[in-house]
């Protein structure tokens, strides 16, 4: 991956992100990738990698800093308080995985 494009590593990293994270609505599995929202997360979260700043904390900051839109708009929601812990932890390695490969 060293050798990759900054837009190659964000899609990848994007992709991985949306296939493998997901929101729970009422026990139903909203993954990011269809939800549109992988991307957006994969662009606020590579700078951490980039700069080796990868701390959970920092995630958790990014995660709570993306607002979702519940039924149509009347209600915002942090996407922290959408993706179970399960989904945090996998994004999490998915993450480490990435900055090992940097």
């Amino acid at each position: 991956m060293a050798q990759s494009t900054t837009a190659e590593l964000l899609e990848a990293l994007a992709s991985e992100i949306g296939e493998n994270v997901f929101m729970d609505i009422a026990k139903w599995h909203l993954y990011l990738e269809n939800a549109r929202l992988h991307t957006v997360l994969a662009e606020q979260l590579y700078p951490l990698l980039t700069s080796n700043t990868l701390q959970e904390d920092r995630v958790m900051q990014v995660l709570n800093g993306i607002s979702v839109k519940l039924g149509g708009g009347k209600r915002e929601l942090p996407l922290a308080d959408l993706i179970p812990l399960q989904g945090q932890a996998t994004l999490m390695e998915i993450l480490r995985r990435f900055l090992r490969e940097l």
